[in-house]
């Protein structure tokens, strides 16, 4: 491998938070529309996310190293690609992010890394970081730890003392996929290792403390099916992992194993995470979304109303006296309106201004419901509802991204 030296540490900062910007296992992080410009996303790697309850916190996403011993496809810090590598070594690192959370810039550190020498090398690394901020500056701050795939159980349990949140990515849903475009990598051990994650938080009794995970959507032929069929059982059997990501593939390397892609596919990454939603909160089950007859999700529509016009003999149902359950699958009710719904009906009757006022987008809903026995909505327009508006809100998505 040809190295590039890079001696300035703020050239390296520039360097390696560029290199950690495709992880999105904690928001996604940069103007992924543009994603073939070559500048940095933001300056030295700082930029904002938005936690469940839309507050804005600064972090620092950056990677120990871009050095890596493996190869996979898709990635931007494979060994094969001739590019500036570099490392910033625990001592230095954990004292520019204390320095950057001194100065209020942020308020926590995503920290990843390639593969350096081998896993519990660079594992070793990262701890130590993390063990440098909590220590020596005892740092406060947010922490969010990548484990590196091979990890032992001594280094993830010291990992999950010291961070708030770990995460290991499954990159892909399948073994073919992943032993056909990241080789060094296998599903079964990355699996064993989210429970073996699992079971070390939830043995550890901290209530507030959780992993994620990622899956690349686009790089292979696996199917939204394969995808949220997986997301299911991960969920169903990990009680601390708290969301899977989904990161539509950018093509960053020529590669004949991978597609060519003018743009990322940013709108079947956001139905994913519809149907995600859908699966953890609204009590779908992932064959009523998807199946193996039914294997992409449509992009046209989002899958709750997909699924309510292919089971339209369940609708209209009475909005007075309908369960919680029969409400949260009517299009255009979410789960703080529904909330809202069952507080207000047992002392007054709801109307259609009244549902509005409580979050209920109108437009959709009424289609799908009675108000104290009366119709509101017309069948004939549902078709004229998936199309037109609902694809107007994902122009206006892949622009926002």
């Amino acid at each position: 491998m040809l190295v590039k030296r890079v001696p300035d540490i703020y050239d390296k900062l520039s360097l390696l938070t560029n290199g950690a910007k495709f992880d999105v296992s904690c928001s996604p992080s940069f103007d992924r529309k543009n994603f073939s410009k070559k500048e940095s996303f933001s300056k030295f790697g700082i930029h904002n996310i938005w936690t469940s309850n839309g507050r804005c916190i600064p972090l620092l996403k950056v990677l120990l190293t871009n050095f890596c011993i493996n190869d996979c496809a898709y990635c931007l810090n494979r060994k094969r690609n001739d590019i500036p590598r570099t490392i910033i070594l625990p001592d230095e690192l954990s004292r520019i992010v204390y320095e950057f959370y001194r100065k209020k810039q942020i308020e926590g550190v995503f920290l990843s890394s390639g593969i350096i020498g081998n896993s519990r090398k660079t594992m070793d690394m990262m701890i130590t970081t993390a063990k440098f901020l909590r220590t020596r500056y005892q740092f406060k701050g947010y922490i969010h730890l990548k484990i590196v795939p091979d990890s032992d159980e001594a280094s993830i349990e010291e990992a999950v003392k010291l961070a708030d949140r770990v995460s290991i990515n499954l990159e892909l849903p399948t073994e073919e996929s992943l032993s056909l475009i990241a080789p060094e990598k296998n599903l079964h051990s990355i699996l064993k290792t989210v429970e073996k994650i699992n079971s070390i938080i939830e043995n550890k009794g901290k209530t507030i403390q959780t992993q994620t995970t990622q899956l690349i959507v686009g790089a292979t032929s696996d199917t939204d099916f394969q995808v949220l069929k997986l997301t299911e059982n991960l969920y169903k059997n990990n009680s601390k992992l708290k969301r899977v990501y989904y990161s539509a593939y950018m093509p960053v390397n020529d590669d004949p194993r991978l597609p060519q892609l003018s743009k990322p596919p940013l709108i079947r990454e956001h139905r994913l995470y519809q149907a995600d939603w859908l699966i953890r909160y609204y009590g779908f089950q992932v064959e009523e979304i998807v199946s193996e007859e039914k294997p992409l999700l449509d992009e046209k529509i989002d899958p709750k109303l997909d699924w309510a016009l292919r089971n339209i003999c369940l609708f209209p149902v009475e909005i007075q006296q309908a369960p919680p359950e029969t409400l949260l699958r009517v299009p255009g009710i979410g789960l703080t309106s529904v909330k809202r719904i069952l507080k207000i009906r047992k002392t007054s009757t709801l109307t259609l201004k009244g549902l509005k006022n409580l979050g209920v987008v109108i437009r959709r809903a009424m289609h799908f419901i009675t108000i104290d026995g009366k119709y509101y909505g017309n069948k004939n327009q549902m078709k004229e509802l998936s199309t037109s508006s609902i694809e107007k809100n994902l122009q206006q998505y892949s622009l926002d991204i």
